[in-house]
């Protein structure tokens, strides 16, 4: 074993390549104190170490961040270099009581500027390297953090294509966009971990598990700007090509506060997602307790899927089964892709079916108990909810019901118990609907 810490090299970087000359296993220990950094790649067969008081910070320059070639809202394509980053790599867990911080604000407020301009074209000099490395750039729609900029935020951690992962303990905190994204991986451990974002923070997920399978989500908290637990699985015809599922994830006894989606399925689903058993958790504030959507164009199949004995207090709408999700849809393509019409199957049609949820106790929703909506080409099937136990806020704190889920006002009324549309084969409470 070769062990080190930090503060006896130059940086943090050097530190770890020196490690990468020694045996098999090594440890990187990151003692109490603020460690700057850019970019960062790991190395197989390491334990990185941040003992309690150690941060380890990223700088907010996009420069610093070149291109490389990723997954970056379901599609593969060049984009900024993830800040902690870790390729093809085996045997890696990352531990102790510490922090890894994203320095987010700025890149926020450049995104947040983006959006007030309304601008879809590169500008900086950052966005135009990708364009000109992403010669279809202009042609792709994303779910809502607008790629047609190439405004393509860094992840703070990106394992790619690894095996026999573990993350454990430590605190996560202000990341540029998702926080901790793995992408073709397999046998990934995630454990008591803190995953903090400001919720105005817009997309900053917290996990994104995306085309990986036999992964352990346990004991963590989570309070972020856009979704907590996200399963995804590449989008449209590219995450057909890719056509990896994301498959044999189990999350248990979590809390999560702020978010979009507390466990979130898709959107980007080309690839499928399944055999998904979800048990133990709280949802606290949460917009969303339970989150599978996708929409045409997608593609893929989310199926088998199991969630039980979970609480929900406070959340807009504790159920949503939604094949209509509209952020990130341009005014061209609104008129196919959120037609109440039925459009023809192709291989782009999504699929959801065969879910099953149990034991939901959700008081002071604020929008909708449930909305369960397919499409009319392809229905949700196969949906088993059995003891949904809920009940609605005061009227004081009640929300409009198209809050329930972003669909661009598509199925919203003032029904605010269980909507249903375009679904086949669904019990509620033992009564087939």
């Amino acid at each position: 074993m070769s062990k080190v810490s930090a503060s006896d090299f130059a940086s943090v970087q050097a530190a770890i390549d020196f490690l990468s000359e020694q045996d098999e296993q090594r440890e990187l220990v990151i003692p109490a104190g603020v460690f700057e950094t850019g970019a960062l790649s790991l190395i197989s067969n390491l334990t990185l170490n941040l003992e309690e008081g150690a941060v380890l910070k990223f700088v907010d320059d996009p420069s610093v961040y070149g291109p490389i070639w990723t997954r970056w809202e379901g599609i593969e394509c060049y984009a900024m270099h993830p800040l902690l980053y870790a390729s093809d790599c085996e045997n890696v867990t990352i531990t102790g009581l510490g922090t890894i911080d994203g320095s987010g604000q700025a890149w926020w407020e450049k995104f947040a500027q983006i959006e007030q301009e309304d601008r879809l074209e590169p500008r900086e000099d950052y966005e135009w390297q990708l364009a000109k490395l992403n010669p279809d750039y202009k042609e792709r729609t994303g779910g809502g953090a607008r790629p047609c900029t190439q405004f393509l935020r860094p992840p703070l951690i990106q394992f790619w294509k690894c095996k026999n992962i573990t993350f454990e303990n430590f605190t996560l905190q202000n990341s540029p966009f998702w926080t901790l994204h793995t992408v073709y991986s397999e046998n990934i451990t995630i454990q008591k971990l803190t995953i903090k974002n400001p919720a105005n923070a817009i997309n900053t997920d917290a996990i994104d598990i995306d085309s990986c399978k036999n992964v352990v989500i346990q004991e963590c908290l989570f309070d972020v700007g856009d979704d907590a637990i996200t399963l995804k699985s590449g989008s449209g015809v590219d995450g057909l090509r890719v056509n990896i599922p994301t498959e044999n994830v189990t999350v248990r006894d979590c809390k999560i506060l702020a978010s979009h989606g507390g466990i979130a399925i898709g959107s980007e689903t080309a690839g499928g997602i399944k055999d998904v058993d979800v048990k133990d958790c709280q949802f606290l504030g949460t917009q969303r307790g339970i989150r599978l959507k996708s929409r045409r164009g997608r593609g893929g199949t989310i199926e088998n899927i199991n969630l039980e004995n979970l609480e929900m207090d406070g959340c807009w709408c504790p159920i949503v089964l939604g094949m209509y999700f509209a952020p990130g849809i341009l005014p061209h393509e609104e008129a196919a892709l959120l037609s109440v019409e039925a459009q023809a199957v192709a291989a782009t049609t999504p699929h959801i079916k065969n879910i099953k949820i149990k034991n939901i106790n959700a008081i002071n929703i604020k929008s909708t108990a449930a909305f369960i909506v397919g499409l009319p080409e392809s229905p949700i099937e196969n949906v088993e909810i059995d003891k949904f136990h809920w009940s609605l806020a005061p009227a004081e704190e009640l929300l409009e019901t198209w809050n329930s889920e972003p669909t661009k006002g598509l199925f919203h009324d003032e029904n605010r118990g269980i909507k249903t549309i375009n679904i086949s084969n669904l019990t509620i409470n033992g009564e087939e609907m």
